[in-house]
């Protein structure tokens, strides 16, 4: 072959495999789209062999601030090479696991990769495990760099999307999630879906680089983090939170509440800075649980009116964080 054809056969390669991999995100997306931003991960990572069976989920560990964490890691059924997956990082209340959260929480059934990470025992009665921010959580564990940790981690031994990154968590986690991450991590988690979220004062503003969208799931009958908060404790109302999130995302104005089930209403705020609405999902005399859980989740009632894991991806899905140069991230 001379070096004419050479470059032909190259060229028609090329272009093949840029169709391929645009239409495969299209189906990912529900719509038609190019191929995919280049982002920080070398696309090497997706022609590894995935860590076990797609379908299944597994425990891993891996050294983070001198200390070995673990993580439940769920691929998803379909998950293959040359497709960039969205990745769901979902963090446990106090006292969980990853493996209890993913239980529950139905997150497995979404077509993502789902990270399911191990907080270290805090203080208080019991060994419970905890999230940074939180008064009880363990002193000098850094569970923001253990987050990033595990996005490099992920994204150099898995095809997955960078810029769909989302977190979401139940009590503890929630709040780590809502008020650490979004507000430290807005390169890389391009949305939040904190449950029953347990919004401790950290002492530090949040102060996002984008604003970070969110939507925000909570029972005005939770017993454990009070709707209308709790002062002893620090915590705000969670209307309250929900406007000052409304105003650092630049909206312009409440919708009318809507009453979507008998116990649902959702408020929704229009207007905000690059599209980055703020979302809640108010559950009428719901407890401390997570909405549509089938088993336990915490006191209090459940709801059946809605799933929580399939309302927060329809609105997690869309959002991507901005695109940037491809580079590798240290």
């Amino acid at each position: 072959m001379n070096s004419l054809q050479r470059m032909a056969t190259a060229a028609v390669g090329l272009v093949l495999c840029l169709a391929t991999t645009g239409a495969t995100t299209g189906a990912l997306t529900g719509t038609a789209t190019a191929a995919p931003v280049p982002h920080g991960t070398s696309k090497a990572a997706c022609r590894l062999p995935a860590p076990h069976a797609p379908g299944t989920s597994a425990s891993h560990t891996i050294s983070s601030g001198g200390r070995d964490r673990t993580y439940q890691l769920h691929l998803p059924a379909g998950y293959a090479e040359k497709r960039d997956w969205p990745v769901i990082l979902a963090f446990h209340g106090r006292g969980n696991t990853g493996a209890g959260t993913e239980e529950f929480s139905k997150l497995s059934t979404l077509p993502a990769v789902v990270v399911y990470p191990d907080g270290v025992i805090g203080t208080g009665d019991g060994d419970r495990q905890a999230w940074q921010g939180a008064p009880y959580a363990a002193a000098g564990v850094d569970d923001v760099r253990f987050t990033e940790d595990l996005l490099d981690r992920l994204e150099s031994t898995l095809c997955v999307d960078e810029r769909r990154v989302y977190a979401t968590g139940k009590s503890n986690g929630a709040g780590f999630v809502s008020t650490l991450l979004a507000c430290r991590m807005a390169d890389r988690i391009a949305a939040i879906a904190p449950v029953a979220a347990a919004l401790y004062p950290t002492g530090e503003p949040c102060e996002p680089s984008r604003p970070v969208p969110v939507i925000e799931f909570h029972g005005t009958g939770d017993a454990t983090i009070p709707y209308a908060g709790d002062a002893d404790r620090g915590l705000p109302a969670i209307q309250d939170w929900l406007a000052e999130w409304a105003e650092r995302n630049g909206c312009a104005s409440r919708a009318r509440d809507r009453v979507t089930e008998p116990d649902i209403t959702v408020a929704r705020w229009r207007g905000c800075d690059r599209g980055a609405e703020v979302r809640h999902v108010a559950v009428t005399d719901g407890g401390h649980t997570w909405p549509g859980a089938d088993s336990y989740s915490g006191g209090g009632y459940t709801t059946q009116t809605i799933e929580a894991h399939e309302v927060m991806w329809q609105f997690l899905r869309p959002f991507r964080t901005p695109a940037s140069p491809a580079s590798p991230r240290h």
